[in-house]
Formats: structure tokens, sequence, C-alpha cells
């Protein structure tokens, strides 16, 4: 690989991604964004990876500063104006609070290309409830670093809504996610890996967390990729047998 290759560059990336049609990479995470979906297929992050910082500094407030990412082509990317009245959230894929150290590292979660449309009683319940409970995971003492890679799911079989139609920014819908993954690795302190994987729909949420733990390999068919293709020996969820026949269970939060 070139010295350019941002896989050799990018921590978060380090143990693999799934393909995409353009690689944002940013000062502390990194997005694999979609043309055709207008939004990223994935983003993959460390919490707050610089986390010896995190006794010596005052954690920022969140920057609200909401914003198109020039670094896409104007006819493939969303707009502010695409949201608005849409009666879904500017939902983030690398959550806010994730990311508070700086004022430039939480001021990257809030560009669109780290937004999909999400419904407000996910968004602010379920989904929040989700990235609560992994910060947890992470501040655990025996936690050296958390991945977490996050996808919109599009189910190819459902009926594709958008959102934008009656907006005049740029000419583009963006099409709403049926449900939305989050697949966590986490490394301890003997060089551990775990993992889980996570399947929620794109509305209010009827159950506790650890209902929607899937196996990864499914969910990878779904999303159309291989998730973290450089864990040695192959795909994580092959580590307690047969392909695909295991799902950790859900730590305790």
């Amino acid at each position: 690989m070139s010295f350019d290759d941002p896989f050799q560059m990018q921590r978060e990336l380090r143990y693999g991604a799934p393909v995409c049609d353009q690689i944002l990479t940013g000062r502390h995470f990194t997005i694999g964004y979609s043309w055709y979906f207008r939004q990223a297929k994935w983003t993959l992050e460390i919490i707050n990876r610089e986390r010896d910082l995190i006794n010596e500094v005052t954690l920022q407030d969140r920057m609200d500063n909401f914003r198109a990412d020039v670094r896409i082509p104007q006819r493939f990317r969303a707009g502010l104006k695409a949201y608005r009245g849409s009666g879904y959230d500017r939902g983030h894929l690398v959550a806010s609070a994730n990311q508070d150290l700086q004022q430039m590292q939480n001021s990257e979660t809030f560009l669109l290309s780290n937004m999909s449309p999400q419904h407000p009683d996910l968004n602010r319940r379920g989904w929040r409830d989700l990235e609560c409970a992994v910060r947890e995971l992470d501040a655990k003492p025996n936690i050296l670093e958390t991945y977490v890679l996050t996808c919109p799911l599009f189910y190819f079989g459902e009926t594709i809504e958008t959102i934008g139609k009656n907006q005049k920014d740029y000419g583009i819908d963006v099409p709403i996610p049926h449900a939305f993954v989050k697949s966590v690795l986490a490394e301890d302190d003997k060089g551990k890996l775990s993992l889980w994987t996570f399947e929620m729909p794109n509305a209010k949420l009827e159950h506790d967390l650890g209902h929607y733990l899937v196996k990864t390999y499914d969910v990878e068919q779904k999303v159309g990729g291989r998730f973290w293709d450089r864990v040695a020996g192959g795909d994580m969820h092959r580590a307690k047998g047969g392909e695909g026949d295991w799902i950790e269970p859900m730590w305790d939060h």
C-alpha cells in the first residue's frame, strides 16, 4: 500500500472497514461515504482516542454547527434544507459525546456527512441509550480502546422514502434508512478483542438494548461489506465456532 493509504494512517481503520464510494478522513474519525445514498455508508471511530487527555482538559460542549461537507461533490451531498420540516432528526452516526476533548474534534461530528435521517423516537431515546452504553463500556478500567462502526441500513425489499423532495438544496433527495447498525469492537488490557453488533429499526424501540444484538455475519450481508476484515484469522464472529453462529452477551451497563 502507498504511504498515503488511509488504512495505514488512520488509527480507527487498523482492523478494517467496508468498501465505499469515497473515504473522508477526519482529524479524529473516518467516514465511508455513499454517493448513491447521499450519506455515509459507514463511520468508524475510536471513542475519544486521545483518552490520556481526559483528566487534563475540560470536556467541550456540543458545537451544534451543522453544515454540509464540501469534500463531497455537490450533486452527491446533503444540505441543511433537506432536513428542514422533514420530521426526521439529523442523526449523528459518530456521536458528539464520543468526541468532546477538543472543539475541532466535536465540530467534525456536525458535518452532514456524519448524519442520516433518523426518527426522533430512535435518535433521542434508544439510539442515545446505546451510545451511552458504549461509552460506559469504554470507561471500564480494563478496556484500552473501543472501536465503533456505524452504518445506515436499507432493506431493498422495502420501499425507500426520502426527505428533501420539496427543497431546492442542490436538487437532491436523501433516502431514509430503514434501520441502523452499530458494531462495537473493544480491546482490553490483555489484547483480547470482544465484538457486539446491534441492528435497530429507524423507529421507536420497544425492547431493551440486548434485544437488538445480531450476528455480525448476517448484518454484513445486508450492509454489503465485511466489518473487521483486518482482524487476524478473518471474521471476529467466527471466534466461537461455525460461521456466524454466536453472539457475545451484552456487557453490564
